[in-house]
């Protein structure tokens, strides 16, 4: 089967401006799996940004990008590339604050530094990562398909009791997200987490089926093929120990 990226390939090959277009950041972030061309579409961003402070997308698709980044290569790498991201979205917010997309990946970028970089990390930006996520559901809570109500059922789930976790919170936003997109990959895979966690066996693994066979999301393919590859690996574990 022809990939959706390649498909977009070839409906611009004999488009004008076709070389703009397959070489702009955009597409370039669209091969993202390509770990080089997703670190050009960031340097290309970086650039505009730099050229114009005012450029807003710019701003919050660096900061995207770079939460992509963070998530892959040496450590070191990862960690700088997250920072970038953070400051990115600082940028794109700073710009208009009454757009979710700033709001979104700073959080995105926040959360990514808590859960990679230990406690200390997860306490310095906990109360941030919940009130720009909060900002998302007020500004519009259908961004991104409900991420920021996916994002913030991770939230519940993984800060601890003391500082604000809360497993019935965390299962009521994941749950409100599939309502914008039922067949959300990461929204079911992150329930599953959920429900082990809350010792609900059968429902987790009803979750990681739903998981598997789920179509991938066109604008999501590299993100929802990881979560299923997440999912096989979880669900044959669960299984050897029946």
């Amino acid at each position: 089967m022809i990939s959706c990226i390649l498909v977009f390939y070839l409906a611009v090959a004999g488009a004008p401006g076709r070389a703009q277009a397959v070489n702009g950041p955009d597409a370039l972030y669209a091969a993202r799996e390509h770990i080089d061309s997703a670190r050009r579409a960031a340097d290309i961003w970086a650039e505009r940004l730099q050229a114009n402070p005012r450029d807003f997308d710019a701003a919050w698709k660096l900061a995207r990008a770079r939460y992509w980044l963070g998530g892959r290569g040496a450590q070191r790498e990862r960690r700088l590339a997250l920072e970038a991201g953070i400051a990115a979205a600082r940028a794109a917010i700073a710009v208009n604050p009454a757009r979710p997309e700033g709001h979104f990946w700073l959080a995105a970028n926040m959360g990514a530094l808590a859960e990679s970089f230990g406690v200390r990390q997860g306490l310095k930006y906990r109360t941030d990562i919940r009130e720009h996520l909060l900002a998302v559901l007020r500004l519009q809570p259908a961004y991104e398909q409900g991420s920021a109500d996916r994002a913030l059922g991770r939230w519940y789930a993984r800060v601890p009791a003391l500082f604000g976790g809360n497993r019935r919170k965390a299962e009521d936003h994941l749950r409100r997200s599939l309502e914008y997109n039922p067949d959300s990959i990461a929204s079911r895979f992150f329930l599953a987490e959920l429900l082990l966690d809350s010792d609900r066996r059968t429902e987790a693994i009803t979750e990681l089926q739903k998981v598997l066979a789920a179509e991938p999301h066109p604008d999501w393919i590299p993100e929802d093929r990881e979560f299923q590859g997440k999912a096989h690996r979880l669900l044959t574990t669960l299984r050897q120990k029946r």
